[in-house]
């Protein structure tokens, strides 16, 4: 059967992130996408101009209405942007009881500028925390959200084991860290699991967190174990990463192939002569 998957994030009208992303990665992955829009945003590949929130009770309204009709395995969060926004996300998912919930806290822009103030952090720590699965900051993300000034790549299993004694498992991404390698580290029940692959020399790393925050949700969403969507979710964006050039996307940081293994790549000119 397959499996309906629900995003709660913002929309970024350059595809490559937000519920765009997302919905992509759940197509590829083979499942159903449904959207609750918490903000709308203007930006493409070179950045984000401008940002229009959508009000907690109307991402309620969205939410009630797609768990009165569908089957949802599995919800994933993005961008939230107010505490009523993260209240009315923690609401839904006690009252229509989500198997699975996967935060992704989009707090920290790759510039390393807050995107959401301290009462936000404070809302996600404190009530979306306890009810996820899993939560995938990257390092500035896990600093923000135990109120440390920052995470040191070398410090991340302690970071992700410190969050997940907060509820959820604990996934800390170290893609923007520097060195050969992009090493992300899980804590869960089974401990500690550090996930490393060499770094793909790519500008096309726009919506990678929210790609590889989908791809476990799917994971979850088909009843694998955390570990296994973890893992799987990671070679897919690796994949995405390593086919991400071939799009040829914008003037910024491009985005990542999620239909690498569906789409055949386009003939070189050599080949088109």
């Amino acid at each position: 059967m397959t499996p309906t998957i629900i995003t709660v994030a913002g929309s970024d009208p350059s595809g490559g992130a937000g519920i765009q992303a997302d919905l992509k990665t759940f197509s590829a992955l083979g499942a159903y996408g449904g959207a609750v829009l918490t903000a709308l945003t203007a930006q493409n590949t070179r950045g984000v101009t401008g940002v229009l929130p959508v009000p907690g009770s109307f991402v309620t309204e969205q939410l009630d209405a797609l768990f009165a009709d569908l089957d949802v395995a599995a919800v994933k969060t993005g961008m939230l942007g107010s505490p009523d926004v993260v209240e009315a996300v923690a609401d839904a998912a006690r009252r229509h009881g989500v198997r699975h919930l996967v935060v992704d806290p989009v707090m920290v822009a790759t510039s390393g500028d807050r995107l959401v103030d301290d009462a936000t952090v404070e809302a996600i720590r404190n009530r979306l925390l306890p009810l996820a699965s899993v939560v995938t900051p990257n390092l500035p993300e896990a600093a923000a959200l135990l109120g440390l000034p920052a995470v040191a790549p070398e410090e991340a299993a302690d970071a992700a084991t410190e969050l997940h004694a907060k509820g959820p498992a604990a996934l800390v991404k170290g893609g923007h860290a520097p060195g050969p390698d992009a090493t992300d580290v899980l804590a869960d029940d089974d401990g500690v699991l550090e996930l490393r692959v060499p770094r793909v020399p790519t500008a096309n790393t726009h919506g990678t967190g929210c790609t590889l925050s989908s791809a476990i949700a799917v994971g979850l969403g088909h009843r694998r174990p955390l570990r296994e969507s973890v893992q799987a979710a990671k070679t897919y964006l690796t994949d995405a990463l390593l086919a991400g050039d071939q799009l040829h996307v914008g003037a910024g940081h491009g985005p990542v192939h999620h239909f690498h293994a569906w789409w055949t790549p386009a003939p070189s000119e050599g080949e088109r002569a």
